[in-house]
């Protein structure tokens, strides 16, 4: 089956509109080459004859938009990406945050996107090697992301040698095993630390369905949001933290100092941005 070279004007805004309403990501006539190769595959795997039958079949079948989303999704990433917030994490915002908990009470860390799964694990192999602190609380370690199929690699566990390269070679040797193909496969211990879930972070419901959290790291996600759409995942993201929780963004994302609600905190390490205590919480 033979599928057009490309879209029309009015192909590419109908779809670009379905996933913006879908995923708050803007696409459009400057990514068209990226676009049409994506449609062109998932027409041919649908049988779909013309774009104006796949997008009647986009818009009814939840399966389709799902492969289609997965299809648009990055997922560029590997182990102690931005290592300065992962510093920020156990030397400061921890410490902070647990001044008010009780030892044994819990203690809930956020990866939004977490893509293949690199950062949430990386949490959990820095919380190990750089908190003394980690086993007097229950550290829960979540991982979300709104494509499925990144969160089935995260539940594998198998990594190329460019994700763990820099990783300490100790840290490497402690933490993976060999895997097929000269690559590397995460350990039992660390991958059942870490709870991975299919999370839209512009979808209140699915935001909400999450029990709150202490820290959340979101990075290099509002690069691809327009105004309202980064205003309603940084609400989202507000209402998710406990009272005094913080968010990290990527290094070139500074939009939530711009937001009412959240503080701007400056420490050794990294700026990140904290929902203010409750009167009386500070003690």
């Amino acid at each position: 089956m033979s599928t057009p070279e490309g879209l029309t004007p009015s192909d590419l805004k109908s779809l670009c509109d379905f996933l913006y309403r879908r995923t708050g990501m803007l696409f459009g006539e400057s990514k068209r080459y990226y676009i049409d190769r994506r449609v062109a595959h998932r027409m041919e795997e649908t049988g779909a004859g013309s774009f104006g039958a796949y997008l009647a079949f986009l818009r009814k079948d939840s399966l389709e938009a799902e492969h289609l989303i997965n299809s648009f999704t990055v997922n560029e990433t590997y182990f102690y990406r931005e290592e300065n917030q992962l510093r920020a994490l156990s030397r400061s915002l921890l410490p902070e945050i647990t001044a008010r908990r009780q030892p044994g009470d819990k203690v809930r860390i956020w990866s939004a996107p977490c893509a293949t799964g690199e950062e949430p694990y990386s949490i959990a192999i820095w919380l190990l090697e750089n908190w003394a602190m980690v086993d007097a609380y229950n550290i829960e370690i979540v991982g979300s992301d709104i494509d499925t199929r990144v969160i089935a690699a995260a539940l594998d566990g198998d990594y190329s040698e460019r994700a763990v390269s820099r990783l300490p070679d100790a840290v490497r040797r402690l933490y993976f095993e060999g895997a097929p193909g000269s690559g590397w496969r995460i350990i039992r211990d660390i991958k059942e630390s870490v709870t991975f879930t299919q999370v839209n972070l512009i979808d209140p419901e699915s935001v909400a369905a999450q029990e709150p959290f202490d820290v959340i790291f979101c990075r290099n996600l509002f690069i691809y949001f327009d105004d309202a759409s980064r205003l309603l995942a940084a609400d989202n993201l507000f209402s998710s933290l406990t009272p005094g929780g913080f968010v990290c963004l990527g290094h070139t994302e500074f939009m939530l100092r711009t937001l009412s609600g959240f503080l701007c905190r400056r420490f050794e390490d990294a700026v990140v941005f904290q929902r203010p205590l409750l009167t009386g919480d500070d003690g």
